[in-house]
């Protein structure tokens, strides 16, 4: 259930489906640049008809084509490409990152709901034990055996029980819809799917952990400072590159007849022309360009740096507290069979008149609130396996080429 739901969201929700089109946005502008560095032709042709005074009219017709050439001697386009290039590695990787998230999110709210049906169910079964004590209560009040308090501490104590269902049901609610919207449907999609419950899934505690450079490799966050790095590099090299001149050739070739027929006999005109352009005096503009992006390269490597220690730190805490977490259920389960087994022997001493009714009201609700949080435990275990997960990398892997980029790109 939990894997059909995250495909579903990695399929129809709509921050994926936004993040893959800014990826293939990056990945147009990429081609857009690779285009830039071959030469450009394009073609004309015109047909002019010209009479003057009582002359006659006079047609002529004209075909030519036209190409120009920069050959980028001082790199502004390769620059450009490069930029290009790690715009749409950076956008594949925060393409994981919004993949790791959504499909992280999906678990923890998908746990979340099978913890609160879990609790919803032991919060039923302690209303209908404190419904029995009650029944039992009310019959020795009716025996003389006990006072009209013990019989309204009983009624006080299955109302109570009773009230602590509605706030679950809430959350039930809720949750169903937080996950229904995550994976592209309407609040209410799930509900008739999800409502019946289920166990909380629980993955093996054995965890095979790799070195931390691994970790940080298999992190799409960090790829995505890095590729970062890499464009602004090439911005620092286009703004180099804007301080030198500019070479461009360029050439046409028309022909031109009276007639279609001729044209292609008519006469030919060619023209090829070379140009330099490049800055003589602009203020220091391209230096103090050329400094703000050298600023701005600094930035993206701190950005770069903060973003790997942050990574190392995620993986830590997700550690510590899943070691921690795994503890606590332990003590909670043995403390919650010891309080079954508490409160047990005090209803079936209650019931033979051995013990006050004050001692059968605390082992049930000391009952309760054990049972109640193993229930919260285990689910907050499932969480911090999946918090680990995530800040593993989420199951993203960086693509092998340019190739295996463009795949993921597909909606």
């Amino acid at each position: 259930m939990l894997d059909s739901l995250i495909v579903q969201a990695l399929r129809e929700n709509t921050d994926v489906r936004t993040a893959q089109a800014s990826l293939r946005q990056a990945q147009a502008l990429r081609d857009g640049a690779a285009g830039g560095l071959w030469p450009v032709l394009s073609a004309a042709g015109s047909v002019q008809r010209n009479k003057d005074g009582d002359a006659a009219r006079a047609t002529s017709y004209s075909i030519g084509v036209d190409g120009s050439w920069d050959p980028d001697l001082q790199g502004a386009r390769r620059s450009a490409l490069r930029l290009a290039d790690a715009g749409v590695k950076a956008g594949a990787a925060s393409l994981g990152v919004m993949h790791g998230a959504i499909a992280a999110e999906v678990a923890q709210n998908y746990i979340q709901l099978r913890g609160l049906q879990e609790r919803q169910r032991i919060a039923r079964a302690n209303l209908e034990s404190q419904l029995e004590t009650q029944q039992i209560t009310q019959w020795r009040v009716q025996a003389g055996l006990l006072t009209s308090l013990e019989g309204e501490q009983a009624t006080a104590a299955a109302e109570q029980g009773r009230a602590q269902i509605w706030p679950l049901e809430a959350s039930i609610a809720a949750t169903m819809h937080a996950l229904a919207v995550l994976c592209g449907s309407a609040p209410a999609a799930l509900d008739t799917l999800l409502g019946r419950p289920a166990p909380v899934p629980v993955a093996r505690t054995e965890f095979a952990l790799g070195l931390p450079l691994d970790t940080l490799r298999q992190r799409p966050d960090v790829a995505a400072a890095e590729h970062l790095v890499d464009a602004a590099l090439a911005r620092v090299d286009q703004a180099n590159a804007a301080r030198y001149p500019h070479f461009e050739f360029t050439g046409s070739l028309a022909a031109r007849a009276a007639t279609l027929g001729t044209i292609a006999s008519g006469a030919l005109a060619r023209a090829v022309f070379a140009s330099v352009s490049g800055p003589l005096f602009d203020g220091g503009a391209a230096r103090a360009q050329v400094r703000a992006q050298q600023a701005a390269l600094e930035q993206a490597r701190l950005a770069y740096l903060a973003a790997t220690l942050g990574a190392l730190s995620e993986v830590e805490d997700a550690l510590a507290a899943l070691v921690s977490e795994q503890q606590r259920l332990l003590n909670l389960r043995s403390a919650a069979a010891a309080a079954a087994n508490a409160a047990l022997i005090a209803h079936q001493r209650f019931s033979s008149g051995l013990i006050d009714f004050q001692t059968v009201l605390e082992t049930q609700r000391s009952l309760y609130g054990l049972q109640d949080a193993v229930a919260a435990s285990s689910a907050g275990l499932s969480t911090d396996q999946v918090r680990l997960y995530k800040a593993l990398g989420g199951g993203w892997r960086p693509p092998a080429s340019a190739a295996s980029v463009a795949l993921t790109a597909t909606p």
